[in-house]
Parts: structure tokens; sequence; C-alpha cells
């Protein structure tokens, strides 16, 4: 009998563990349905937004002049390209204000941020705010990409559907990175390049088990798309070659040249938005439709940096433009890009890099053309060698920069001067900066993706959460005897000397051993005699800043806390040790490397 009911208990035991295999890839088949259906619903509702606000489905690939959709104000002329983005911020910067601010920027690290340190977990509304937000910011002119919103799209209905199953923390991990993967997927039909995205720049990391749910989710949404919207290639560019073997040089040059671009691209992005943030003096909600006015200029100026602009991508690789004119189009992404997000704007930074790295790829295929047509014959091979390694310039994930490309242009001849550019690309920018597009986002918040959890510990919890209560102090008149008496009763080794409500410093129990060592009686010695100094730790202080104080102290009696010049309480290395023990204790089913700091910091 008990043999049985042991071969019972295994059996019944397998069958749970089988079971919960067979759910989870449910789940995933799931997120990926849904997110395919997402992302189709997306593209087209940028489409319907584009032609509502600008009377064409992509104004950017039509003739500069009227507004084509609305007789009643052809009067404008092309100046109506000034106010169009004002009034789409006017409709999306109350509602990102209203509903999910989160949903405000480019979208990927705020993403990263949930897996990495929020164990998942997205608010579902983010999808919907997160999509209408960009599609009227792209159809009103805002010159940026859709795949930074649809991984957020993505990343929040998959987050979504495992909060509401109640998966333990490190699937929610998983089905959120697969819903990213799944719209990369069904956006560019790239279903190869949506899974590296997901493990490269959302988990970061490369398990087996991960790897095979997210690259389930990437086919199913891949699959939906194809049969809504078909599977041609998301670029429809000419076949290209390479022939000479010179021409590989030209290409490593262009790609030390792309990583330059990447990281002047994030460099001028940032400084746009810090330059945003300082001039601007009204609420919020209101920011997105009075800087509108400034992009409508921009627009006006360069028509062809509304929306994403792929028709006016194409025309670069196909060489229908001079090259200083690609030039000016170079210039005029990274300033309508950096403008866009800087005053509020919701949209990717994918697409914008792809524009920058194909204007720059034709500009030097053309120059080359020019002076040795023998190494160029086709100009566009340099264009779609200068899409990747810009990419990889800025978001330094050269796996996905090489799928992506041949996914995206169907160009599987240009691989290996592609993989060569940008290899070149990632190198150099990173001898130029430390941090990508999305992870710059994230540091400037001050969050260290690649850090060690207890390092974010110690970064974000306030020292006056975890202090201890302040110890009873002693004067400097107090008589050393009795200052002795109380150090042992009170079993500690140092206490606190305060005069008049200020902290003096500290007298400690070696200082109390030397005093009456040489006096037995110790009748006239004062505590003031025998006063150390004491590490001061401000109560605004973060525990890293708090044992930077501590450790220019020899002594491990720990360091008062000070408001001003009062004693407020008393931290020990004993104390930071026990808040970085609480974060792991309490968010252990997480798995690793997703720790939550909310045990830090009750």
């Amino acid at each position: 009998m008990p043999t049985r009911l042991l071969h019972g208990l295994r059996t019944r035991t397998a069958a749970s563990i089988r079971v919960g295999t067979v759910g989870i890839v449910a789940v995933t088949v799931a997120v990926g349905a849904v997110t395919g259906l997402a992302a189709v619903g997306f593209r087209w509702l940028i489409t319907e937004t584009t032609t509502l606000f600008s009377g064409t489905a992509d104004f950017s690939a039509a003739a500069p002049g009227t507004h084509p959709g609305y007789e009643g104000v052809s009067w404008l002329g092309p100046w109506f390209v000034v106010l169009v983005p004002a009034v789409g911020g006017l409709i999306y910067g109350p509602l990102v204000y209203r509903y999910a601010r989160e949903a405000r920027g480019h979208g990927v690290p705020e993403v990263m941020l949930a897996v990495s340190r929020n164990g998942g977990r997205i608010r579902p509304r983010v999808a919907a705010v997160k999509a209408v937000a960009s599609a009227i910011c792209i159809g009103s002119g805002g010159s940026v990409g859709r795949e930074g919103p649809i991984v957020q799209i993505g990343s929040a209905l998959g987050s979504g559907i495992a909060q509401a199953l109640h998966l333990p923390l490190h699937r929610v991990r998983t089905v959120v990175a697969a819903g990213a993967a799944a719209g990369i997927a069904a956006t560019f039909n790239a279903p190869v390049a949506g899974v590296l995205f997901a493990m490269e720049l959302i988990l970061r990391s490369y398990s087996a088990g991960s790897f095979g749910l997210v690259v389930v989710a990437g086919v199913v949404g891949s699959i939906v798309s194809r049969a809504l919207v078909g599977d041609a290639p998301f670029l429809d560019l000419p076949p290209f070659a390479v022939d000479s073997p010179w021409a590989y040089l030209v290409f490593a040059a262009l790609g030390v040249l792309a990583g330059l671009v990447g990281v002047v691209f994030v460099r001028f992005l940032y400084a746009t938005e810090d330059f945003c943030d300082r001039i601007w003096r009204g609420p919020e909600w209101a920011r997105p439709a009075v800087g509108g006015l400034v992009l409508g200029v921009v627009l006006l100026v360069l028509p062809q940096m509304y929306g994403v602009g792929y028709p006016v991508l194409e025309a670069s690789v196909a060489g229908r433009y001079a090259v200083g004119f690609l030039a000016l189009l170079l210039v005029g992404k990274v300033v309508a890009t950096s403008l866009t997000l800087g005053i509020g704007g919701s949209g990717g930074v994918f697409a914008p890099s792809l524009f920058i790295g194909a204007v720059l790829g034709a500009s030097v295929g053309q120059v080359v053309h020019a002076v040795a047509p023998d190494l160029a014959p086709s100009p566009g091979a340099f264009a779609i060698v200068g899409m990747g390694a810009v990419f990889a310039g800025t978001a330094r994930a050269p796996l996905t920069a090489v799928i992506m490309l041949v996914e995206l242009t169907d160009q599987y001849s240009v691989v290996l001067p592609l993989m060569l550019a940008i290899v070149l690309a990632t190198g150099t920018s990173r001898l130029l900066s430390s941090d990508t597009v999305y992870t710059l986002k994230l540091r400037r918040r001050g969050v260290v993706l690649d850090g060690h959890p207890a390092d974010q510990i110690l970064h974000d919890v306030p020292v006056r959460t975890v202090m201890e209560p302040a110890p009873s102090s002693v004067t400097s008149s107090t008589r050393v005897s009795s200052a002795t008496r109380l150090l042992l009763v009170s079993g500690r080794t140092t206490l606190p000397v305060c005069d008049e409500g200020a902290l003096v410093g500290q007298f400690r129990a070696d200082a109390a051993s030397e005093v009456l060592e040489l006096d037995d009686e110790a009748t006239e010695a004062r505590v003031g005699d025998a006063v150390d100094d004491v590490a001061r730790i401000p109560v605004s202080s973060t525990l890293l800043e708090a044992l930077e104080a501590l450790r220019r102290f020899p002594h491990d009696e720990g360091g008062a806390v000070t408001d001003g010049e009062a004693l407020v309480g008393w931290l020990s290395h004993r104390t930071v040790l026990a808040a970085l023990s609480a974060a792991p204790s309490a968010d252990r089913a997480a798995g690793p490397g997703n720790r939550s700091l909310a045990a830090a910091q009750r």
C-alpha cells in the first residue's frame, strides 16, 4: 500500500508539472495572438490619424502644399502643418498626463525597468493609452517610430494577462518579454528579430525556458499579422550586391562613423529633453501642445520629417536624393525626433535611427560611387548597412540589428558588410559612451540595470526609513564615571554627546577605559575631555551616502543621523545589512535578478 500511494503521489506531481508547462505555453500563445492583433490595429490607427490630421495616409511622401483633406482650411496653404502638431499635442498631452504618464516617451526603457525592478508588473491601461497617444502623436506629425509603442503595448498586454492569472513573478517577466517579441514580430514582419530584441534588450539574459516561450509568442504574433496584412518585406527595396572585396574597407569606415553618429544622436536627444525641461514652466499636460508649434515650424521647413517617414527612407535608399539633401535629412531627423520627445511626445526611436542610418549610408555610398564606382556599384547597399549600424550604435544590440535589417529588407546579399559595420558601430559606441539610448534614460533616474541589485537598494533607500532610534545621549559636562555606568546599562559601545540639542561627538567605551586607568576614581574627569568625532549622516541621505560617511571612521559603532545639528537617529553597518537582506527575502518568489525594492523601503 505505501508503495502504491507513493507511486500515485509521484504521478499526480508529474501531471501537475505537465499542466503547468502546457498552461504557460497557452498563455504565451494568447499573448502572441492578442499582441499581433494589437499591432495590426495600431498600424491602422496610425494611418487613420495621419489621414485625419494631414489628409493623406503618409504626409512625408506627399508633395508639400495645401491640406488635401479639408478644403475649408486650404487658405492656410503649407502653414497648416505648423498647427497640426499643436492640435495633436492638445489631445494626447492631457490623455497621457491623466491616465498613464509612463506612456510618455519611447516606451522601451519603461518596459526594461518594469522587468528588471518591478517583477514585470505594468498597468494594463498603459496599452490603451500608449496606442492612442502614440498614434495621435505620429499622425499629427511627431517624428518618431512605432516600435517603442508596440513594445510597450505588447508588454503591457502580456503583463496584464499574467497578473490576471496570478502567475509567479519570474513567469510575469517572461510573458512581458513575450509580448514585446510578438509586437516587434507583428509590426515589422520580423519574428526572429522580435525574439532577439526581447532577449537582448528586455530580459537581457538567455535561458532555454524563457527563449522557448518568447519564440512561441513571436511566431504567433507574426502569423496573426501575416494573415491580416500579408508577408511582404517591411521595406520594398531593389536588390543590392557587394562585388569588390575592397568595398569592405568602406563598410568598416561606415560602421565607425555610424557608431559616432548614433552616440551624437542619443546625446542630442537627451540634451533637448533637458533643455525643454528647463524652459517649460506651464502644466505638463499642455507641454506637447505648446511645443507642437515649434515642431510645426520644423515640419514647415522640412515636411519629410512628418511622422515615421518610411517613404522618405525608401527614396533615400533608392538614390533619389542628392548628397546635400541627404545631409539635410540627417540633421533634420535628429532635430525633429529629439524635439518630438522633448516636448512630451510618445513614440519610438528605432525608426528614426533607421532613417538616420539610411541617409548616412546613402550619402557615403554616393560619394564613394562618384570617386570610385567599382567600390560602390550599388550605393543603396551602403544605406542598408548604415541603417543597421546606426541602430547598433544607439541601442547596442548587435544581434538584433543584424537580423532585423535582413528581415526588414530581405537583402541577405549584404549580410557580411552588415555584420562588419554593426560590430564596429557597437564597439565605437561603447568606447564613446557607457549607455545606450534606452539605458541612459534609466541611468538619469538613478537606475543602473547592469549593477548588482544591492547597488540599486543602496541608491534608492533613504536613511530615514531604516535608521534606529537615537540612543540616550550625555553632555560634555557629564562625569566620565556616570557616563561609563550609562554605557554599561545600555549595552552599547558608544553614546552620543549633545550639548543644548546639538550633536558634539561620541563617548566611546575604549575612551572611558583610558580615562579610568589614569584615574581610578575619575572624580574630576568629564566626557568633554574624552569626546571623539562621530560619523554624521544627514537624515535625507541614501544608504549609499551613509556608507560613504561611515567608511571614513575606523570604528564600527555606527554613525549619528542628524537633521541639521540635532540628533534624530542612529545607523550602523548592521542596520544597512538588514535592509539589504530584507529585499531579496520579501521577493524570493520573483526569481533571480528580480528583487523588489519595496521590502527595503518598508
